[in-house]
């Protein structure tokens, strides 16, 4: 090593001297209080406690001086940080050749190598033991489907789910039992490890119903880039009294009056002037029992009551009301309608079940009325002030809060695209400035816990936001006979990202718990621009308090809707190795998207561990020739092109 000025490595280890004494005074006031914490844990919370100690103080000059040392930077000693800072106190007083010594903790601290197994631990006591391949478990979030179609969670298990999410917030506890039924059968058929996790839908505040629209139905044929049409519009008929549901996708199911379908013969006609008296026709392409397939080589638009006029094919004896035959379309559920919002418009959020309508205009464009909505918890609307931002439908619509009245409050869009954004029933509601005291288990949540005691492995908490939160379920578990039941804890707004080392030290009188980074809603609450940050901050907390990690929101979202990934999800899947379970949503191509999420989890595990690269052999390093490296004194030769320099996703 070069000479070093001693001065500089005396005041290297006073720094750390400092820290040590700030970790074991956090330490104390922490922990010497009366809290419950399970034993398994109480070696973690006081790692925690010198994490969060360290991490008050900027010590990046530190960390450089370290490293022109060749010493620990601490910037990989998460899991155990003291143990660290002491180690390297010892390395300084070595060089310097002194003896001082650092405040003695009243345990020892966590060792290196030690804080790995207490996160292994504690992984494996929350989501089972890891399949042989991998470390990372997989984790889907499964539709209505998995309630009846076995196949589906049969092939989900069979490529690599190691656990399987019910969102409570859909579907019935009938169909969370068929999900739970399938899953089982396919453990004992594969084999494979699988638990269930099940979500409590917690105080999510979304958009109330609106009003429907006109009952009518448009179908149209599929046509090519000259509009000449290359498949017919497949219409189901079917009784009006005793409807049956096609067999097969369909582009339309009509009810029609009685006794009409039940005349209609494959290759006859039907002529029907549509909603707007245009003349159409329908071909009867097959008949099934209890409905048949028409075809429609033109756009129709379908509504209530329109006649429709059977032609018949028959023999030329057949008399016209043989040939003939007049039925009407029965009754239509209306379509949906929505309020489409610009920048710059009004909209009223009601506090009363009054249901949603659009704006109103009068002939020159004026306007009348502003578009208003009701809202799921209308008390969260207390909390509101003028001025705080508002965010709807995973924040494709922004705005501000203009004014709170008693019976509701005005908001002002200010994000919007320049054509406007559809705001429809259901969507989720944000308001990341606004203090919102509200319980988080509601009527509904508690009769859920009931079941998910019962039949679940690990319960998911919504929308947490305090430790009193995760007391409360804590509670209420113990109350049902829960206190099996591994806790996910679901960081998702940003009062619990500012409340995660509570929630932390809250849930560790539970024997198993995990963090849930719910990306979508946090990256609302916080901000698209610091979510990577918020996330990271997340993974380090976890991490220094051996808490298993579970990466979640639109993991592989392209692969599992459409069957094609984009190239940044790849990447961001990879990145997923950094956690202890990587969440993939519901989609069409859920078996897929699994395949290859193991896939990639497996190829990553030889290169990532948490926040450390692996150095395994490389490819790349063993397959270059000696001859190829440069001679002393000639400029090297490139051995790619230009454009293989830039890392081209799309190319490799």
């Amino acid at each position: 090593m070069r000479n070093v000025d001693k001065s500089v490595l005396k005041q290297l280890s006073n720094e750390l001297a400092l820290l040590c004494s700030d970790m074991l005074e956090l330490e104390s006031s922490l922990l010497n209080s009366p809290v419950t914490l399970h034993e398994a844990h109480r070696r973690s919370a006081r790692n925690l406690a010198h994490y969060l100690a360290l991490r008050r103080r900027d010590i990046r000059g530190l960390q450089i001086q370290l490293a022109l040392l060749g010493l620990s930077s601490l910037g990989r000693t998460e899991s155990h940080v003291l143990d660290a800072v002491q180690t390297v106190h010892r390395v300084l007083n070595v060089l310097l050749g002194a003896n001082s010594s650092l405040p003695s903790p009243a345990e020892p601290a966590v060792e290196f190598g030690e804080g790995t197994q207490l996160l292994k631990a504690n992984t494996d006591a929350l989501l089972g033991p890891p399949p042989p391949e991998r470390k990372v478990r997989i984790m889907v979030t499964v539709d209505t489907d998995a309630g009846t179609d076995y196949e589906l969670v049969h092939d989900l298990v069979q490529n690599g789910m190691d656990c399987m999410r019910i969102n409570c917030a859909h579907d019935n506890p009938e169909i969370w039992l068929g999900m739970i039924r399938n899953l089982r059968k396919a453990r004992e058929e594969t084999g494979r490890n699988c638990r269930i996790l099940m979500d409590v839908a917690g105080p999510k505040l979304r958009t109330g119903p609106i009003e429907p629209g006109p009952a009518v139905i448009k179908c149209r044929p599929k046509r090519d880039v000259y509009g000449r049409v290359v498949a017919p519009a497949r219409i189901w008929l079917t009784t009006e009294d005793h409807p049956e549901r096609p067999p097969s996708s369909a582009a339309a199911c009509i009810p029609v009056s009685n006794g009409f379908v039940e005349s209609l013969r494959p290759g006859e006609w039907i002529h029907l002037h549509d909603a707007r008296q245009a003349r159409r026709s329908l071909r009867i392409a097959c008949v099934h029992r209890g409905g048949c397939w028409a075809e429609a080589r033109q756009t129709i638009y379908f509504v209530p009551g329109l006649q429709l006029r059977r032609i018949g094919h028959g023999e030329s004896s057949q008399s016209l009301e043989e040939k003939s035959a007049i039925g009407r379309i029965g009754k239509l559920p209306p379509s949906p309608q929505t309020l489409v919002l610009k920048q710059g418009d009004m909209l009223i959020l009601k506090r009363s079940n009054e249901i949603g309508r659009p704006a109103v205009y009068d002939q020159t464009g004026q306007l009348l009325v502003p578009a208003h909505i009701g809202v799921t918890l209308p008390q969260i609307l207390e909390h509101a002030k003028p001025g705080e931002p508002i965010w709807f439908d995973d924040g494709k619509i922004g705005g501000i809060i203009r004014e709170v009245r008693s019976d509701a409050v005005s908001v002002e869009i200010t994000r919007a695209r320049i054509q406007g954004e559809k705001l429809a029933e259901g969507k989720g509601i944000n308001l990341p400035e606004t203090q919102i005291d509200v319980p988080a288990l509601g009527a509904e949540d508690l009769e859920a816990l009931e079941f998910i005691v019962q039949h679940a492995e690990l319960v998911g908490y919504s929308f947490v936001r305090t430790d009193s939160d995760v007391r409360q379920l804590l509670e209420q578990l113990a109350e049902l006979g829960g206190q099996h039941l591994g806790l996910v804890l679901k960081v998702e707004t940003r009062r619990a990202f500012d409340n995660l080392p509570k929630l932390i030290l809250a849930a560790m009188r539970a024997r198993s718990f995990g963090i849930m980074i719910a990306r979508g809603d946090l990256a609302i609450e916080c901000g698209p621009q610091r979510l990577a940050e918020v996330q990271e901050e997340i993974l380090w907390i976890c991490e220094a308090a051996h808490v298993p990690v579970i990466w979640a929101t639109q993991v592989l979202e392209s692969l599992a809707k459409k069957g094609m990934p984009s190239r940044s999800e790849i990447t961001d899947a990879a990145m997923g190795e950094r956690a202890e379970c990587v969440m993939l949503n519901k989609g069409p191509y859920a078996v897929t998207c699994v395949r290859v999420l193991a896939d990639i989890l497996k190829r990553m595990q030889a290169h990532q561990e948490k926040k450390r690269s692996l150095l395994r052999q490389l490819r790349l390093a063993t397959a270059f020739p000696a001859t190829a490296l440069p001679v002393p004194g000639e400029s090297p030769v490139p051995t790619c092109g230009s454009q293989g320099l830039i890392i081209g996703r799309g190319r490799l």
